[in-house]
C-alpha cells in the first residue's frame, strides 16, 4: 500500500476510535443532563441535596472529558501528518544516547501539551466540587518528580527492548514478551514500598478497634497479613480507596485516610502528624465523610475476596497473554517499510519507534476489544467479592459503606447503560447493593 495512503488509514481508524470514545461520553453525559431529579429507585441510595452535588460533578467532568478528548485528538493528527515522530527521532540522533534523548524530548513534550489540561481539571473542576487538596507548587512538584522517575525507568527497559529485538531473532516477541513480563512483576514489588512512598505518606495503622477487626478477618481467612498502613491521600485529593499488594507470605492491606471516621481519623491524622480541618464553629469539615469501623472491615473483607478467588492471579495471567499475543501481532509489522515511510522513516523505523508507533496507532482496535474483554472480566469479579463479603456476614456493611463510598465520591447512581457496560470496572452502585440484599 501506498504510505500516504497507509497513514491516511491509519489515522482514520484512530478517528473513528476517537469517535466511539466520544459518543460513549456523550451518551452518559446526555444521559445525566436529562436526569435533573433524583429517580425514585435511587433514593435509598443517596439524598435530593447529594444527587444535585455529585449530578453537578458528573457533567462538569464529562464535558471536560469531551473537550480533552477533541484536543487530544486534533494533535494526534497533528503530529501524524506533522511527521512528529520521524522529526523527533532524527533530533535525536544528533546525540551520542539517541533512545534517551528521545525518550527525554517524547516525555517533556507530552509534559508540557498534558499539563494545562490537568491543572484546569484540579484547581477548576476538582477544586470546585472540594476534591483538590493541592497547591500550584506542590502539584507542580509531584508532575515534575513523576516526569523525572517515568523517563529515569523508561530508558533502560527501552534500550532492553530495543536489544532484544535486534539480537532476538524470529521469536524476538518471546524475549520481549519475558523481559516485559520481569518487568511488570517487579514493578508489582517496587511500586508500593518504594516509589509510591515518594508521592504520599504511609503509616502504620494504629493500635485500636479497626486494626484489630482487620487482623482477626486475616487470621480467619489464613491470609498472610504483616503490615496495615494508611495513606495520606487528603493531602492531594478528597477521593477515597483501599488495596492490597504484596507476594507470597508478605501481604499487605492499604487504607486510605479518607476512607476512615471519628476516633479511627483521629488516630491516623495524629500518626501523619496532620490537624483535621475544622469549621469555625468547631465541626469538623470531615463529619459527615467516611466509614464506621464495621463498614471499612466489610470493604476488606470485599478486598480479601479478590484474593480469596485469585482474581490477582488471573488478571495477570489474562494481562500476560494479551501482552504475548500484542507482541506477536507487532512481530508481522515492525520491518515493514511502508508502514515506516508512512511515519516519515525512509529504510525502516528504528526499533524504539516501530514499537512505540505500531502500539499505539495500529494496534487501537485491538486494544479496544481488549479493553471491553477486561471491563467485563473485572466486573464479574468485582460481583464476585462482593459475594465472597457477603457470604461471611458482611452484606449489610458493604451495602452501606458503598452507598457511602458512592456519597464521598459524589459518583451519581444514574448511569447510560451502554455507557457503563463499556467503561465501568466497577458496576454501579445501584447494581452492587440489590445484588446484595439477596444475602441480608
Amino acid at each position: 500500500m501506498d504510505p500516504r495512503l497507509l497513514l491516511h488509514s491509519i489515522v482514520g481508524v484512530n478517528f473513528l476510535l476517537f469517535l466511539w470514545e466520544f459518543f460513549l461520553t456523550y451518551r452518559q453525559k446526555a444521559k445525566h443532563d436529562s436526569t435533573p431529579k433524583r429517580p425514585r429507585e435511587v433514593e435509598s441510595i443517596i439524598s435530593e441535596g447529594d444527587f444535585v452535588k455529585a449530578r453537578s460533578y458528573s457533567i462538569d467532568h464529562l464535558s471536560f472529558s469531551m473537550i480533552r478528548m477533541l484536543i487530544e485528538c486534533g494533535i494526534m493528527i497533528a503530529m501524524l501528518y506533522g511527521g512528529y515522530y520521524s522529526y523527533l527521532w532524527s533530533l535525536s540522533e544528533l546525540t551520542a544516547y539517541p533512545i534517551a534523548a528521545f525518550l527525554i524530548l517524547h516525555y517533556l513534550i507530552a509534559f508540557i501539551i498534558d499539563l494545562p489540561l490537568s491543572l484546569y481539571e484540579n484547581f477548576v473542576i476538582e477544586d470546585s466540587h472540594g476534591f483538590n487538596k493541592y497547591t500550584i507548587s506542590f502539584y507542580m512538584f509531584d508532575a515534575v518528580k513523576k516526569l523525572i522517575l517515568t523517563t529515569v525507568i523508561t530508558i533502560p527497559l527501552g534500550w532492553g527492548a530495543v536489544w532484544l529485538m535486534e539480537n532476538g531473532g524470529d521469536l524476538f516477541f518471546i524475549y520481549l514478551w519475558l523481559f516485559i513480563s520481569v518487568v511488570i512483576l517487579g514493578m508489582m514489588t517496587i511500586y508500593p514500598a518504594y516509589i509510591a512512598p515518594l508521592f504520599d505518606q504511609y503509616s502504620p495503622l494504629p493500635d485500636g478497634q479497626l486494626k484489630t477487626a482487620i487482623e482477626e478477618l486475616a487470621a480467619k481467612l489464613h491470609y498472610p497479613l504483616t503490615k496495615i498502613y494508611v495513606v495520606d491521600g487528603s493531602t492531594r485529593s478528597g477521593h477515597s480507596n483501599a488495596y492490597m499488594y504484596g507476594f507470597w507470605k508478605n501481604k499487605r492491606i492499604v487504607l486510605y485516610d479518607t476512607l476512615l471516621s471519628g476516633e479511627e481519623k483521629e488516630k491516623v491524622y495524629a500518626a501523619l502528624g496532620k490537624e483535621e480541618p475544622m469549621h469555625e464553629d468547631g465541626r469538623s469539615k470531615e463529619d459527615e465523610k467516611g466509614m464506621g469501623v464495621e463498614e471499612v472491615v466489610a470493604v476488606v473483607a470485599h478486598e480479601l475476596g479478590h484474593w480469596a478467588l485469585s482474581h490477582t492471579t488471573r488478571q495477570l495471567v489474562t494481562a500476560e497473554l494479551n501482552i504475548l499475543l500484542a507482541l506477536f501481532c507487532f512481530s508481522f509489522f515492525h520491518n515493514n517499510e511502508n508502514l515506516a515511510a508512512a511515519f516519515g522513516f525512509n529504510g525502516g523505523a528504528p526499533p524504539l519507534l516501530s514499537l512505540l508507533v505500531i502500539m499505539q496507532y495500529m494496534m487501537v482496535v485491538y486494544n479496544e476489544a481488549s479493553s471491553l474483554f477486561t471491563v467485563f472480566i473485572t466486573r464479574r469479579m468485582e460481583f464476585e467479592a462482593d459475594e465472597y463479603a457477603a457470604k461471611l456476614g458482611f452484606a449489610p456493611k458493604l451495602s452501606t459503606a458503598l452507598i457511602k463510598l458512592s456519597k464521598d465520591n459524589l459518583t451519581l447512581p444514574v448511569n447510560d447503560d451502554l455507557y457503563s457496560l463499556c467503561r465501568h470496572t466497577h458496576p454501579p452502585v445501584t447494581e452492587r447493593v440489590e445484588t446484595l440484599k439477596k444475602f441480608m
